[in-house]
């Protein structure tokens, strides 16, 4: 009897140790995670009545009457500049920008308002954040109230999926505002 007791002990120890091995689990579901380098800004300046800052990263088209767009190939994403002049008609600039802005308010979650005052350069304007899932996720217009007028707004190449886009759109809004903040009257 005690034969058979060390036996069966001694298998069920063999057996035990044999079949002990890591337990298999399958992955947890991963998120993907998008790094972009560090924003280096370089001055802008050409025969346009304006200078900014604008991310070394991005590349800069000129369109008609000092207008431009700065894209972002790696995110799909550009920003659109466009510049006026003022012509007694500060009234309605400000009501287009503003406008702009508003039509998004059917798909936006919340629109965020921001005014800026830079009174040493005489820049005044106001820098929108649009949370949710509407077609542009920022927007800002400036002005000196005298002679010069510029909106920009950030559009995405992809379907408006505010989860989805959330870090590129982060990233290019914090150029789009440091633009806006760089902003001088030549």
């Amino acid at each position: 009897m005690i034969k058979k007791t060390i036996g069966f002990f001694m298998l069920l120890l063999v057996t035990l140790t044999v079949s002990c091995k890591n337990e298999v689990l399958p992955k947890p579901a991963g998120q993907l995670r998008l790094d972009y380098p560090v924003a280096k800004y370089a001055s802008f300046s050409n025969h346009c009545p304006f200078s900014f800052d604008m991310n070394e990263e991005a590349i800069i088209k000129e369109d008609k009457n000092c207008g431009f767009s700065i894209q972002y190939p790696k995110m799909k994403a550009t920003i659109y500049i466009t510049y006026k002049t003022v012509n007694k008609n500060i009234d309605v600039l400000l009501r287009d920008a503003q406008k702009l802005t508003y039509e998004h308010v059917i798909k936006a979650d919340d629109i965020l308002e921001q005014p800026f005052i830079n009174k040493d350069s005489k820049v005044y304007g106001m820098f929108y954040r649009v949370s949710g899932n509407a077609a542009t996720n920022a927007q800002f217009y400036a002005t000196d109230s005298v002679q010069h007028f510029v909106t920009g707004s950030v559009y995405f190449y992809a379907k408006p999926n505010y989860d989805s886009i959330m870090p590129a759109a982060s990233y290019v809004r914090n150029d789009m505002q440091r633009l806006m903040e760089t902003l001088k009257w030549k």
